[in-house]
């Protein structure tokens, strides 16, 4: 008789197929063996749900937030075959367009009137209004991920995809992109304004080629204006960000030394910060307008010429939680190998999303003007206006209508929904991770030192003393400049999903 001690687990792993994104990211699906389900990114509401049978789908590709979906299959038995892309109404709940290719769908990509369907080979542009017009296709080289991205702000025009060539990046400039409808997003009401960037002017001769990497690219990836383009290679530890308007690379940010694979990078939709995540189960935050962490010994860098020397690092990370020892080793398919559960490591499977939260409502601001002194002097009346009419000044200032606060959304294959709060940016100094100066002891307030004996042993106890407490502050201020906090977190259900 077995009486060892079992660990409580639930019987099956979570099982998702795809989660993706709209463009704007306030919507996103998420495909189950059972079906799919779209939800609204913040807060974390279902929308719709449906339930499908004879197959599984691989891609569900939302049209930003409208009710248009894009269906590809996939799995051990799809539901549709793969080279064709299904166009799914879900407000009517039917299929109303198809298109067939000769060969599978590997990716795509939408913007509103365009869809770009990405084969091994090959890239294809269609129009979508009333009608599904194919417009243009392009050669690439072999492209088993199906990498293919839009600028997807109103006024927008670049397309970009592999070139011929490994390595190389093909950018192509479209008709602008069209404004969206107003309150395109059912049930939501904004109660504040969200900023809206100018699309970069096309210029007289558009950049259409970039030699980006040396080897094969993993990652592409489009500011919503189209001003910056992110790409990132097999390699897994550069992420380069090249300026479409100036033809050249702004920015290399590095992730880490080891090799990984770098599932995406997204831009903030102010185009300010990127962030880039992997199967380490980290995300890495960099800003693309101040000075991220560099290594202290960039400044020889002219003596060896290191890339590694002069790249950039995150100014910030998440990682992914993992669960103990044990508890990983209860949910694992496999327990007798002692294979960890997904949550448990680098295999993790997610994707990252950037949302806006309304900013906090703050109280107005009253107007704190010195009253003056009555001691003996008359008060004079108000000055008059040029009507003649005295009018009282309000006595609350007016404010500027608050700017958003950009947080971000991480989806989990295994069923993890993380909202995070990102820490405020700190301009690295030229000695970053060393304490202060050391101010000198027995200063007055005027800045003089006073002179007050002191034996050596008191005299060394009392340094010893500053500067561990400044090694405390300088380390806790490093920590609160460089982690992430976890706003929020929902657990995807077998039976209800995330509803």
């Amino acid at each position: 008789m077995n009486l060892g001690r079992q660990a409580i687990g639930p019987t099956a792993p979570t099982q998702i197929i795809d989660v993706r994104f709209d463009a704007d990211c306030k919507i996103f699906t998420c495909s189950t063996p059972s079906g799919f389900a779209v939800y609204r990114s913040n807060p974390l509401t279902l929308v719709s749900e449906r339930e499908v049978k004879g197959g599984t789908l691989s891609i569900i590709l939302p049209l930003h937030s409208t009710s248009l979906l894009f269906l590809v299959g996939g799995g051990r038995s799809p539901r549709y075959s793969r080279n064709k892309v299904i166009f799914w109404d879900d407000a009517l709940g039917k299929e109303v367009a198809e298109l067939e290719f000769s060969g599978d769908v590997m990716g795509l990509a939408c913007r509103r009137q365009n869809l770009a369907v990405a084969l091994k080979r090959r890239v294809v542009l269609f129009e979508i209004t009333n009608t599904v017009k194919r417009l243009q296709q392009w050669e690439t080289t072999e492209n088993s991920r199906g990498l293919v991205a839009f600028a997807t702000a109103p006024g927008s025009t670049l397309l970009a995809f592999p070139g011929r060539q490994t390595g190389h990046l093909q950018l192509v400039h479209l008709p602008p992109c069209p404004a969206p409808p107003i309150d395109s997003t059912p049930g939501s009401s904004r109660t504040y304004q969200s900023p809206r960037l100018k699309p970069v002017p096309l210029r007289r001769d558009p950049l259409t080629h970039l030699v980006a990497h040396t080897s094969a690219l993993s990652t592409i990836s489009v500011s919503p204006t189209g001003r910056y383009v992110a790409t990132t290679s097999e390699t897994g530890t550069l992420i380069r960000i090249w300026d479409t308007d100036k033809g050249k690379n702004s920015h290399e940010f590095r992730r880490g030394i080891d090799q990984a694979h770098i599932y995406g990078v997204a831009f903030r939709p102010d185009e300010k910060e990127c962030c880039a995540w992997s199967d380490k189960g980290t995300v890495h935050f960099f800003s693309l307008e101040r000075l991220n962490r560099t290594s202290l010994l960039r400044h020889v860098n002219a003596i060896f010429q290191s890339n590694y020397l002069s790249s950039e690092w995150s100014y910030a990370q998440y990682r992914l939680p993992t669960p103990p020892a044990h508890v990983a080793h209860s949910l694992s398919q496999t327990n007798r190998l002692g294979i960890a559960h997904p949550d448990a490591g680098d295999d993790e499977k997610w994707t990252v999303g950037w949302i806006e939260v309304p900013p906090k409502p703050t109280s107005p601001v009253r107007n704190k003007s010195p009253l003056p002194s009555t001691r003996g002097v008359p008060l004079s009346p108000p000055r008059s206006n040029r009507q003649g009419a005295y009018r009282p000044s309000s006595p609350l200032s007016p404010q500027a209508p608050p700017e958003p606060e950009y947080q971000l959304v991480a989806l989990t294959y295994t069923g993890g929904w993380y909202r995070l709060s990102l820490p405020r940016f700190t301009e690295p100094s030229e000695r970053s991770g060393t304490p202060e100066p050391y101010q000198g002891q027995g200063r007055n307030n005027q800045g003089r030192t006073s002179a007050v004996p002191m034996d050596s042993s008191s005299q060394r106890s009392s340094d010893s003393k500053t500067s561990t407490s400044r090694r405390r502050n300088s380390d806790a201020q490093k920590m609160d400049s460089t982690s992430c906090q976890v706003e929020e977190f929902r657990r995807f259900g077998r039976w209800d999903g995330w509803g």
